[in-house]
């Protein structure tokens, strides 16, 4: 009964032993695919962080004069920030990649090894004490069947003696004597060998039951806890990486909620009316609208020009503008395209007089602030040379003499281009509206004026596509003594009988072309006329080199307009004679 209990707790015990190794090497699985997991998680935040910082890369404005213009609107602003936010916003997700890596995936692959020489070293003990329970089981059978055996054999040897005794008793003969004799010695051995191999037997059985005790209720039991105790802690381990997984997030949510903060309070920082002001301060071309259309009176006498007295008085009765209006608002500017194009000439006589006037003075307000540093430097370098003339010891003065010239120099070509820039601004301020009427209604600039601005530029300053320009004055200038083309100052008598003899020795010119006005000009010196933005008219005489072309709107009215007011298409048969 005893060994049937013993046998089932040793295979009870050895199944247990079985699915504990199982078990463990379970859990070690399940903590290698945890971080397994991990591992990919850490991956898709580094791809995510990634592709956000493509898209704000992409979306970021380029360097290009756009970008210039778009920093003007708040909507922009607001966007280029919650790019930069989302870069930012972007970097937290590789903390989180990094911290994932460095405080889980690390940390595990370290522990999984850890964990697997100590599962390993327990079983290894575990097994180490089975093979020693089941060797002194093997001893404790074995003696047991040889006490088993000698107890028979000193049985059958008792039982041969008795029956040797019995028959000398009978027989008295001396032979059987002899035999009795060796059968009573054989019998004694034999039962001194059952009482040996009992003792033996006794011995083994204590042993053993000693030994599978001290075996079930000390070696494995102490393995067992060593089991748990490895269990416990792979199992706390893990739950140990689960809060940091969630902890790595947390983390960043601060930082996070600062971008997230910074995008809404760029969207807050949007206003609609300053961007909407924005597009007037950008378009706003500082051309007058045009004036009222009168009605034409065909009914009366046709009036040919007969001399600049009548064509004066006639011009100056005549209302600013007698084009189409209501056309006005949709005229196409042919100097949107060099707007777009690149940043046109150095004196931006590609822009519309406001837009002009603003680049001009935002030019001349660098070329002061440049000025005023080149002055610092100055200023700085002549009290240290001034030091090294009292103090020899300290330096050189002569070695603060170049860089004085230098600066020098440069404040000379600083000062040149200041007066340049103050010429063309002071220029344009002359044809805005805001200017007086006997400015406004000028059609060329005062000799004065053209003086100066050809000292400061005397390059050619007419557009190549006959666009608007102020430069195109100075060349006037130039030509204004050659051909009788009209002043802003009185014209003298003598020239009287030369716009006479071109309006009067000879027919009606024919048409060689027609014209588009690109601008308005209003016309009041004598032997111009008047014309707006965006009329058709014909042309009798082109551009002989003095800055002005004859044209013609009817029979009765024709005179002379600046050639960069107007677009010129000419005749085939006119090009080609």
């Amino acid at each position: 009964m005893g060994e049937e209990r013993m046998g089932d707790c040793w295979s009870y015990t050895k199944d247990q032993f079985d699915n504990l190794e199982k078990h463990t090497q379970w859990g070690i699985e399940y903590l290698e695919k945890y971080t397994k997991f991990v591992k990919e998680r850490s991956e898709i935040e580094t791809s995510y962080a990634k592709q956000i910082r493509n898209l704000s890369k992409k979306y970021q404005p380029k360097k290009n004069s756009r970008e210039e213009e778009e920093s003007k609107y708040t909507f922009c602003r607001a966007f280029l920030t919650t790019l930069n936010e989302l870069n930012d916003y972007a970097g937290q997700h590789e903390v989180i990649a990094e911290n994932l890596t460095s405080q889980i995936i690390s940390e595990l692959s370290r522990y999984l090894a850890e964990l697997k020489a100590e599962r390993k070293s327990h079983f290894h003990d575990g097994r180490k004490a089975q093979q020693h329970v089941e060797s002194s089981w093997k001893q404790l059978e074995s003696s047991k069947r040889r006490f088993e055996r000698d107890c028979k054999e000193a049985d059958r040897a008792q039982q041969y003696f008795e029956k040797m005794d019995a028959d000398i008793n009978v027989t008295k003969a001396d032979v059987e004597k002899r035999s009795s004799h060796k059968a009573r010695q054989q019998a004694q051995m034999r039962h001194q060998m059952a009482a040996d191999s009992k003792s033996d037997y006794s011995t083994y059985l204590q042993k053993f039951n000693q030994e599978q005790n001290e075996h079930y209720f000390t070696v494995i039991p102490n393995i067992f806890q060593k089991l748990q105790e490895m269990e416990e802690k792979r199992i706390e381990r893990i739950g140990v990486c689960m809060k940091t997984f969630a902890d790595v997030d947390r983390q960043v949510l601060p930082i996070v909620g600062k971008c997230l903060d910074g995008m809404t309070k760029a969207a807050e920082s949007i206003e609609p009316k300053t961007d909407s002001q924005q597009v007037v301060e950008s378009y706003k071309s500082g051309f007058e609208p045009p004036g009222d259309v009168e009605f034409e009176d065909y009914g009366q006498a046709m009036k040919r020009t007969a001399s600049e007295t009548s064509l004066s008085r006639e011009t100056k009765e005549k209302p600013v503008s007698k084009s189409k209006g209501k056309l006005w608002p949709f005229i196409k500017n042919k100097n949107k395209l060099s707007l777009k194009l690149g940043s046109g000439p150095e004196d931006f006589s590609h822009l519309p007089p406001e837009q002009r006037r603003k680049k001009l003075q935002g030019k001349l307000d660098d070329l002061n602030k440049d000025i005023q540093k080149e002055m610092d430097q100055r200023d700085a370098l002549t009290k240290m040379k001034d030091v090294y003339v009292k103090n020899p010891q300290m330096g050189d003065p002569a070695s603060v003499d170049p860089r004085l010239s230098e600066i020098g120099q440069n404040i000379e070509k600083l000062q040149f281009e200041v007066q340049k820039f103050e010429g063309w601004l002071a220029e344009v301020e002359e044809r805005m509206p805001s200017k007086s009427d006997t400015h406004r209604r000028s059609g060329l600039y005062e000799t004065q004026n053209n003086t100066t601005v050809s000292n400061n530029c005397a390059q050619d300053r007419e557009s190549p596509d006959g666009s608007y320009t102020e430069e195109q004055n100075s060349e006037t200038q130039v030509k204004a003594n050659i051909n009788p083309v009209p002043n802003t100052n009185p014209v003298p008598t003598s020239t009287t009988p030369e716009f006479d003899d071109e309006f009067d020795d000879e027919e009606t010119l024919p048409t060689i072309g027609t014209c588009k006005a690109l601008y308005p000009f209003e016309g009041h010196n004598e032997g111009t006329i008047a014309v707006a933005e965006g009329e058709l008219l014909y042309v009798i005489e082109e551009d002989k080199g003095d800055g002005w072309t004859r044209v013609r709107r009817n029979e009765e009215e024709e005179g002379y307009v600046p050639t960069s007011y107007v677009e010129v298409f000419l005749e085939t048969n006119a090009k080609d004679s």
